[in-house]
C-alpha cells in the first residue's frame, strides 16, 4: 500500500466528518495493540485502533472473574519485542496482564491512535473507491486496509435453555462477572468445564453454600506448576535482559517438542494422560465422584486444564458435580440426567463465538456478502489471514491459527509480519490492493484439513469448541508456531490478485484528454 507523505502523520480528529486512514484496527486486546507497534515500527503512522471498551485488554480487560489466569507461562505469553522482567508469577493472572499490554502501549506511543467507545457496526469495502468505509458507534471511517483483531475469546456464548429468562436470581457469564455480588451463603451453580470454570470453582466453593457443577463432560486436568518469581530472578531479568530471553526461548523450545503428538503421533500422549490419571486418584477419594471426572476421550482432543485446586474444591462436603443443564424451572434447575438442583445464582463458563466470528456478519465484501455468509460452511482464510472476496481485509488470530499446547502471542507476531509485508508489498509494486486468488486459498485450506485429519483433535474421540457443527476444525494449527511462521514470512504475489486504484470516469477522461494534448505538443516540439 503507498503511504504518501500525510500518511506518515497521525491525522487531527474530526469527529463530525468522515475520517481517512492508511489503516483501521479493530480491537486493543494483544492482536491490535502488536498490530499498533508493528505499523509504526513499519513507519505506517496513519492508522487508528477502533475499540468498544473504554481501555485497552480485549479479553483480559474483559475477562476479570475470581482467579482469572492464564495457562501459558508469563515469559512466553509476551510479545518478543516487549520482554517483561517483572512478571510475578510462572503463570501470570489476569490483572499482571492487563497492566502489561496497558504497558506497551504507553511504551510505543499507541495512545493517539486509539479510538475507545467506537464498536465496529459495519464495514464495507468499496470498489469503486478501493477502499473499506467502516461504520462505528464514535464515526464513520474510511480506511486503505482494515485489520480485524477482536479475537476469539472476545463474545461470551450463553446456551438457550427452556425458562432461563423466568430464572428469579442472578445469571452471567464468567467474562461478565458481577463483582458487585456477594456469593456467601449462595447456591450457586457453575455451568461448564472448561478453563474458565477450573479457575472459578476454587475461588467460590468456599464462599458458597452449596455449589453445583453443571458438567457435560469432564475435562483432563494436569497440576499447575505455578510460584512466584523471586525477587532475585527479576533483579537478575533487569540487569541482564538476555536472561529474560533466554528464559523465553527455553519455555519456547519445550512447547515446541511438544507439537509432535498433538499433529502427528496423538498415541504418545499416553504418558500425559496417565499423570493426569494419577493426578485425580491422588485428590478426589471417592470412586464415584472420580469416575465422574473421568474423561472418556484421549487426553489433548480438549484443552488440557491446568490446576492444583480444582478437584479438591469439587471434593469438598458443600460441592456435588452432576450433568449439563437442560433446563430451568424457577429456582430449580434440571440436569440431562432429569436430576433436579435449587441455585441462587447461575454462572455460565461456556465460552465463546469462536467458529462463528460475530464480527463477520458486520464485514460486507467486494460482492456485498458479509463473511458470515460466505463462511456458512466453515471459516476459511489464505495462511490464516487474507480472505478471496474481501481485498486489504488482514486477520490477526484468524482461521486455524489458534493453538492447543503454546502461546498465541507466536502466532501474533507472526501475523503481523504477514500484515506488515503486505502492505509495504503493495507500495513497492504500485497497487492499491490485494486478495487472495481462489485456487490459492482453496488449495491451502485443502492441505491444512488434510494435515488435520492425524491430529488428537480430529482423532481423540471428544467434541470440542475448536470443531464446527459439522466437526470441522476451523480454529486450530495442526502445526508448530515455527512452521506457521515460515509459512507467513513474506506474501507469496502469486497466491494474490493485484488491485489498483480505478479513476471515476471523469478524471479518467480528463486524464486521458490532458495525455492526448501532450502528446500533440511533443509531437509539435519534435517537428519544430
Amino acid at each position: 500500500m503507498a503511504a504518501s507523505k500525510s500518511a506518515q502523520r497521525t491525522r487531527p480528529k474530526a469527529p463530525d466528518a468522515t475520517q481517512h486512514v492508511a489503516v483501521a484496527v479493530i480491537g486493543s486486546g494483544f492482536g491490535g495493540i502488536g498490530a499498533g507497534v508493528r505499523l509504526r515500527r513499519a513507519g505506517i503512522t496513519d492508522f487508528v485502533i477502533l475499540e468498544r471498551a473504554g481501555s485497552v485488554g480485549g479479553t483480559w480487560r474483559d475477562n476479570s472473574y475470581p482467579g482469572c489466569a492464564c495457562d501459558v507461562p508469563s515469559h512466553l505469553y509476551s510479545f518478543s519485542f516487549a520482554l517483561n522482567p517483572d512478571w510475578p508469577r510462572s503463570f501470570s493472572g489476569q490483572g499482571d496482564i492487563r497492566a502489561y499490554l496497558e504497558q506497551v502501549t504507553d511504551t510505543f506511543g499507541l495512545r493517539p491512535h486509539l479510538r475507545f467507545h467506537h464498536e465496529v457496526t459495519e464495514a464495507r469495502w468499496e470498489s469503486a473507491h478501493t477502499r473499506w468505509r467502516i461504520t462505528t458507534t464514535g464515526g464513520e471511517w474510511t480506511a486503505d486496509a482494515l485489520v480485524s483483531a477482536t479475537g476469539p475469546l472476545s463474545d461470551p456464548q450463553i446456551p438457550e435453555l427452556p425458562g432461563l429468562d423466568a430464572f428469579p436470581g442472578q445469571v452471567f457469564h464468567s467474562s461478565q462477572w458481577d463483582h458487585g455480588l456477594d456469593l456467601a451463603g449462595k447456591r450457586v451453580a457453575v455451568v461448564g468445564t472448561g478453563a474458565s470454570a477450573v479457575q472459578i470453582v476454587p475461588e467460590i466453593q468456599p464462599k458458597a453454600a452449596r455449589l453445583t457443577l453443571f458438567q457435560r463432560t469432564p475435562g483432563w486436568v494436569l497440576p499447575k506448576l505455578d510460584r512466584e518469581i523471586s525477587a532475585l530472578e527479576k533483579r537478575l531479568h533487569r540487569a541482564v535482559p538476555a536472561t529474560t530471553a533466554l528464559r523465553r526461548a527455553a519455555l519456547f523450545a519445550v512447547r515446541e517438542l511438544q507439537v509432535d503428538a498433538f499433529v502427528r503421533r496423538p498415541g504418545t500422549l499416553k504418558l500425559v494422560q496417565k499423570l493426569a490419571l494419577r493426578h485425580l486418584a491422588q485428590q478426589v477419594g471417592d470412586p464415584a465422584l472420580r469416575a465422574r471426572l473421568t474423561p472418556d476421550y484421549r487426553i489433548g482432543c480438549k484443552r488440557i486444564l491446568l490446576s492444583q485446586t480444582y478437584y479438591p474444591a469439587l471434593a469438598a462436603p458443600n460441592s456435588e458435580v452432576t450433568a449439563g443443564l437442560r433446563e430451568v424451572r424457577g429456582s430449580t434447575l434440571v440436569a440431562a440426567d432429569g436430576s433436579e438442583h435449587q441455585a441462587d445464582v447461575i454462572i455460565f463458563g461456556t465460552g465463546f463465538h469462536v467458529t462463528d466470528m460475530p464480527i463477520g456478519a458486520r464485514v460486507f465484501g467486494a460482492d456485498g456478502r458479509n463473511l458470515a455468509e460466505v463462511w456458512k460452511e466453515g471459516m476459511e482464510a489464505l495462511r490464516g489471514s487474507t480472505v478471496r472476496g474481501f481485498p486489504n481485509l488482514f486477520f490477526v488470530i484468524g482461521p486455524n491459527t489458534g493453538l492447543g499446547n503454546s502461546s498465541m502471542i507466536l502466532m501474533i507476531e507472526s501475523q503481523l509480519n504477514y500484515l506488515v509485508d503486505a502492505l509495504t508489498t503493495l507500495r513497492s509494486v504500485g497497487a492499491t490492493a490485494l486478495q487472495p486468488t481462489e485456487r490459492a486459498q482453496r488449495h491451502w485450506n485443502q492441505r491444512l484439513q488434510h494435515r488435520m485429519s492425524r491430529t488428537v483433535w480430529t482423532t481423540g474421540g471428544c467434541r470440542s469448541w475448536y470443531l464446527t457443527e459439522d466437526g470441522k476444525n476451523t480454529t486450530l494449527w495442526p502445526g508448530s508456531t515455527g512452521a506457521f511462521r515460515r509459512a507467513t514470512r513474506r506474501v507469496d504475489l502469486a497466491e494474490y490478485e493485484l488491485i489498483k486504484r480505478r479513476l471515476p470516469a471523469t478524471a479518467a477522461a480528463e486524464a486521458t484528454a490532458t495525455a492526448a494534448a501532450d502528446a500533440d505538443a511533443d509531437a509539435e516540439e519534435v517537428r519544430a
